[in-house]
């Protein structure tokens, strides 16, 4: 049986009989020492944990894993604040590296495993760190990168043995199991996470020791109503800042069971874990839940233990939503959060649950939006979104000018256009780059894109501006049908009067191209600047 640490850390404290509930944060905290230990402290050392690809893991197997990681990181050399870098699947060995390398005062920075060695080798550059932790499959991407970082000074292999190379296994199976927690600070570096990029370049994003704590007392809790008994599963990874409130803050809060899964997210991925480990949470993008009520595979609603869904990466369309709902019963709230502010921060609620919007502010945060001279924008208005509240990122790595373009005293700037209704709700315009102006008037593409994936035959849609023959911007959309063979040139007609039909005639798209594919972040974002190359 593991001991309880007793150091000079303490824990957060929350009173959630208000609304936004009252965190107390301590000025020394470890934010991995906390998420472990309270499960401890509360009796779940036996309790399932992690169920991954290979197995089961108990609360208690995790936090000898990740103590091992820890001490394995100290053993190396590596002390507080060195930064190192995690390429991993989702494996119970992603939380225990992460968890490790916190509890210990090393900086994880947990990295898209989709990316290219191009893309390893500027992070390693940019980041310096001195270990790299990879899955064994994924080496050959990382093994030019690795090679050539000058600051690099270990890589360590999780799965197989690789010869030249650390094992994570083995370095674990070495180290003790107990392990001593850094003293942090609740406002130190925690850990990194890169943006994904759908107008530039990552950048990285630093996060302190307390927005791990906020985003579970203020999303998880009060809005998703996670508990102790739930199981959770989210085809968005770990490494992604809503992949890991999903998958590793949010359950380990509350002292839930978390399913991971290492292979890619199908429709068929995910309905093998939905009716094989029956998790009563699941976490999805737009463009899952699109392909999978599109699927012959599709469960009955008999067949899963749903009972919220959520979505996030992009705004939901309207008809996904609803035919979700007509099928399993359940609700999918749609919100939004991004790598700055950590998880969501705008969000549809059980039993408060308008498709087509992004939803209301999460209590805790406050939301604006804004015209181009920064002053409120009316009710109904599109105005740029931008957010207060305590989950916020320091900056970014190296990026000055970034930095103070985004991070303005409180308020961190979205990118996103936004509207607001009478009510309350929320409803997303595209970015804030992406809007087009057509006959002197402001046109979202994210509207019309909403009205094309409402036709039968369409199952993805992207809207970019073109010039016309009079160099006037008029709308061209990408489309992905549910059916290619259905594309020809009667349909192209038949979308457009579609569109005409549902919005304001200036509105419909010009050009209609079909596609197999939409060129897309990690996250599942749209990249539309892609797509305005190829116009």
């Amino acid at each position: 049986m593991l001991k309880s640490d007793t150091t000079k850390l303490k824990s957060y404290s929350s009173d959630h009989s208000t609304s936004p509930p009252i965190i107390h944060m301590p000025r020394a905290f470890n934010a991995a020492h906390d998420l472990l230990e309270r499960n401890i402290l509360a009796g779940r050392s036996k309790k399932i944990a992690y169920i991954d690809d290979a197995g089961r893991y108990t609360y208690e197997e995790l936090i000898a894993r990740a103590n091992q990681s820890g001490n394995a990181f100290l053993k190396l050399g590596l002390n507080i604040e060195d930064r190192i870098m995690i390429v991993h699947s989702d494996t119970v060995d992603f939380p225990a590296v992460f968890l490790g390398a916190i509890k210990v005062g090393v900086v994880p920075i947990a990295v898209n495993t989709l990316l290219t060695p191009d893309d390893y080798e500027f992070m390693l550059e940019d980041s310096r760190a001195k270990a790299l932790i990879v899955t064994s499959s994924l080496m050959e991407k990382l093994d030019r990168a690795g090679a050539k970082a000058k600051y690099l000074q270990h890589i360590i292999v999780s799965g197989d043995e690789l010869s030249g190379y650390h094992n994570l296994q083995r370095l674990q199976s070495l180290a003790s199991d107990e392990c001593d927690p850094a003293v942090t600070s609740c406002d130190d570096s925690c850990f990194w996470l890169y943006s994904s990029g759908s107008t530039g370049a990552p950048k990285g994003t630093i996060h302190v020791h307390s927005s791990l704590a906020h985003t579970a007392e203020l999303y998880a809790k009060p809005v998703l109503g996670i508990k102790e008994t739930d199981v959770v599963f989210s085809a968005a990874k770990l490494f992604f800042a809503y992949g890991l409130g999903n998958g590793l803050t949010f359950p380990l809060s509350v002292g839930a069971t978390t399913v991971l899964m290492a292979e890619r997210p199908t429709p068929d991925s995910v309905f093998k874990r939905l009716k094989e480990h029956q998790p009563t949470i699941f976490y999805g993008v737009p463009t899952l839940f699109g392909a999978m009520l599109a699927s012959d595979h599709l469960p009955n609603r008999s067949e899963v233990s749903i009972r919220v869904a959520t979505s996030a990466g992009e705004a939901l369309p309207a008809e996904i939503g609803k035919r979700w709902t007509s099928h399993f019963g359940s609700e999918i709230l749609d919100g939004i959060g991004s790598a700055e502010m950590l998880h969501i921060f705008l969000s549809n609620r059980p039993g408060d649950c308008q498709y087509g919007s992004t939803g209301k502010p999460v209590p805790g945060y406050e939301i604006r939006l804004v015209d181009e001279n920064g002053q409120d924008v009316p009710t109904g208005e599109l105005g740029e979104l931008q957010i207060k509240g305590p989950s916020a990122a320091n900056l970014y790595w190296n990026q000055r000018q970034k930095s103070r373009e985004t991070f303005c005293g409180e308020w961190t700037r979205a990118g996103d256009k936004y509207s607001v209704d009478a009510q309350g709700f929320y409803t997303y315009g595209g970015r804030s780059d992406d809007m087009l102006k057509v006959s002197g008037l402001y046109v979202s593409p994210f509207e019309v894109e909403g009205v094309l994936v409402s036709h039968a035959a369409v199952l993805e849609a992207a809207v970019v501006g073109d010039e016309d023959e009079d160099k006037l911007i008029k709308p061209r959309a990408y489309v992905v049908l549910v059916d290619s063979s259905q594309a020809s040139s009667e349909l192209v007609e038949d979308l457009k009067e579609y569109v005409k039909s549902k919005l304001a005639p200036f509105k419909y798209p010009r050009w209609i191209e079909f596609v197999d594919e939409l060129p897309k972040t990690a996250t599942g974002k749209i990249q539309r600047f892609k797509l305005r190359q190829r116009t």
